[in-house]
């Protein structure tokens, strides 16, 4: 075995060159790191050897003739004095924090504590253990892949429909994929997969975690497993369980396909927490390099981790090495594995820094000025549980935002709940109420009904109590208020007249996602109907309960709805005004008597004052208008009627030919023009109409005449 040379301080991380790898590794407090090396199994550690030289508080060493493919940890010597935020054991074996690949996974047992788990003296006590055996090893890689003319889609937001999927959930029951491919990125970007996605139109996938994460103990030990992934404990490497043959190519040629077929790729990042948990956790990687470091802590007891996040921990974004691993994060999925774009967990952390949530905080500022990462889509979940955590609104500019408050009205609306047309007209006219500043645009709202979080779509209509028993937390985890409804029984019915009703509420509330504007996203599934049986926190069900069944795709019911979502996509598309990119307020005049945007009653006159503020009224009628280039003006009409009966939905002035482009309580009817003055529009669905407002021009006006498909000259 070679001696470690000097080597260099950056990059951090394994590096090979070819003739050797260099190590480094950052650490403020520790007083030596040893570079520990691996037999090919992992099993057994052949040398161990401290880093030689450190360098503005980094340990680097250079190994000569080391190749890719080596397997290493390091251990950390220093002070153990949790009072002081310090955890120093070298009986632990800790993983690499810039770790590109891994072998093998944590196996649990009580040897990964720094302390002894049962000891009086709890976390202050000290284990001598060797937790090696239960560790995962880092993986120095050969980065090199040929990715030929591959270019990112670049679709711009305003055009932007995302599918949030979870990798390993979306295709494990797909039965035209090959069997051990199954819920893996060869899967997501197979010949059927890519088909699917091209029929519904949608231009992104939006994966929850793909970072290397660990099985909570906890679960471990009920039989369950943390099936969404938000335990991230590598945040370079994929989780090996998603790479079928377990080379890191299998992700990036995934990844190619999908921009060859204009599919965006994105990627659920947790950067707020690491899988360590809370001081009483295990020793794995961070807290064994420098806990006082990577973690905040509590100001009046360093022995005490920060819990902003809920999950026992909360990385310490303030310090600049700790953000420099985030960025570094970022970039190298950016630059080796092409992604475009990242949603960033409990967002909020991210922005904390001493005094509370930041805008301009140390992770924004970077984040927009990095030529790399300013270019890409940035999608934050705007709160935590920390103190003024809920900060829906209030990210910078260059940030798109989950917006959970167009979710709860959208299904408070369309279950018929009284008082809700102020709230529900705000959201889908773009919230600019809370985004509408700092030069932002309506994109920067992402519009959902139902995401990974929470109930399905399917199950928003069929349940109106959680039911989380499978969890094991006696179903007291997960979200007690759904806005849902049943609509007459709990769970599944063969009542004709309950599932008409189910199915009629759920096309209504995916035309409201898809009509709006801002950011559209679809859960994966959703499009013909997915359920998890009244779970809305399936966090630890990876089985049957969280996996997509395609099988109801087949049904002529799934067929249906995936081609009705496929047309309120394409109907998105060839209408401009319903992805404007800018906000509308009702003060432009694009037509004589015709605002950008107006609201009506169901006799076509502008809703009033007190009709806005009357708990009785229900029905509502959006208008939008944006010019063409050659003048003449589209006027988009969505009428809303989320009580029982049908309604005789006025047209709002002036007259004009109409085109009833869609209809939710007939999705297969055709485009066709409207009779007379007045529009049914059946009782919980919704009605889209496009008139076209001619070029005012002087002289004779031209002959008017209805159009539909795509208005954009």
């Amino acid at each position: 075995m070679s001696i470690l040379e000097e080597g260099l301080p950056y990059p951090l991380g394994a590096t090979w060159d070819g003739l050797g790898v260099n190590f480094a590794v950052f650490s403020a407090h520790a007083e030596q790191i040893d570079l520990c090396l691996f037999d090919p199994s992992g099993r057994r550690e052949i040398a161990r050897m401290a880093l030689p030289e450190q360098t503005d508080e980094v340990f680097h060493g250079y190994l000569p003739n080391a190749r890719a493919g080596l397997l290493y940890g390091f251990r950390a010597h220093g002070p153990y004095n949790p009072q002081h935020g310090h955890r120093f054991n070298p009986n632990k074996l800790l993983l690499d924090p810039y770790a590109k690949q891994l072998a093998g996974e944590v196996r649990w047992s009580d040897a990964l504590y720094g302390y002894r788990l049962h000891s009086p003296r709890a976390d202050l006590s000290f284990d001598r253990r060797d937790s090696a055996p239960g560790m995962p090893k880092a993986v120095v890689i050969d980065g090199s892949f040929n990715w030929g003319d591959d270019r990112p889609p670049n679709v711009p937001w305003g055009e932007t429909v995302i599918y949030e999927a979870h990798l390993r959930g979306l295709t494990m029951l797909r039965p035209d994929v090959l069997h051990h491919e199954r819920g893996t990125f060869a899967a997501l970007a197979s010949p059927p997969m890519i088909e699917h996605y091209k029929r519904l139109g949608i231009t992104a996938v939006e994966l929850l975690p793909i970072h290397a994460f660990v099985q909570d103990r906890r679960l471990v030990e009920m039989g369950l497993k943390n099936f969404w992934g938000y335990n991230s404990l590598a945040f370079f490497a994929p989780e090996p369980r998603y790479l079928s043959d377990g080379s890191l190519n299998e992700m990036k040629v995934a990844i190619r396909r999908l921009h060859a077929a204009g599919i965006e790729v994105v990627l659920d990042v947790v950067y707020n927490h690491t899988a360590e948990g809370s001081e009483e956790g295990a020793t794995l990687s961070f807290r064994g390099l420098d806990n006082l470091s990577y973690y905040r802590q509590e100001t009046h007891d360093w022995r005490r981790c920060v819990n902003d996040t809920g999950c026992g921990n909360t990385v310490n974004l303030s310090h600049p090495r700790v953000l420099q691993l985030v960025m570094d994060s970022l970039r190298y999925w950016v630059e080796h594995y092409h992604v475009d774009g990242f949603r960033f967990d409990l967002g909020t952390v991210l922005g904390r820094e001493t005094h509370g949530f930041d805008p301009g905080s140390g992770f924004f500022d970077a984040v927009r000025q990095d030529p790399a990462l300013s270019r890409v889509k940035l999608i934050s979940e705007p709160w935590d549980i920390g103190p003024g955590g809920y900060q829906l609104g209030n990210h910078p500019p260059g940030f798109a935002e989950w917006n959970d408050k167009f979710r709860d009205s959208t299904r408070r609306f369309w279950r018929g709940d009284g008082g809700q047309r102020p709230e529900f007209a705000a959201r889908i006219a773009g919230s600019s109420d809370l985004f509408d500043k700092r030069s932002r645009k309506p994109w920067a709202s992402v519009n959902f009904v139902s995401s990974h979080d929470g109930y399905t779509l399917a199950d928003t209509t069929s349940y109106e109590r959680r039911h989380n028993e499978a969890n094991g937390e006696d179903n007291r985890d997960g979200h007690g208020e759904n806005y849902s409804s049943n609509w007459g029984v709990e769970g599944p019915s063969s009542d004709p007249e309950i599932r008409a009703t189910r199915a009629r509420v759920a096309r209504a509330m995916l035309a409201t996602v898809l009509f709006a504007q801002g950011t559209p996203m679809l859960l994966a599934g959703d499009e013909f109907g997915r359920t998890q049986n009244g779970n809305n926190n399936a966090y630890a069900q990876d089985n049957e309960t969280s996996w997509v069944d395609w099988r109801k795709a087949a049904t002529p019911e799934g067929e249906a709805l995936v081609d009705f979502i496929g047309r309120l996509i394409e109907l998105r598309r060839a209408h401009k005004v319903l992805h404007c990119n800018r906000f509308l307020h009702g003060l432009d005049q694009p037509a004589p008597g015709v605002l950008d945007i107006a609201w009506f009653d169901e006799n076509g006159a502008p809703v009033s004052p007190d009709a806005w503020n009357d708990h009785r009224e229900r029905t509502l009628t959006l208008r939008r208008a944006k010019p063409r280039a050659d003048g003449a003006v589209p006027l988009v009409t969505l009428m809303m009627n989320p009580t029982p009966e049908d309604r005789a939905f006025a047209l709002p002035p002036p007259k004009l030919p109409t085109t009833i482009l869609c209809d939710t309580a007939a999705p297969e009817a055709p485009e066709r023009l409207a009779e007379g003055d007045r529009v049914t529009v059946a009782g919980r669905s919704a009605v889209l109409l496009m008139s076209l407002h001619p070029p005012v021009r002087r002289g004779r006006p031209p002959k008017l005449e209805a159009i539909s498909g795509d208005d954009q000259a």
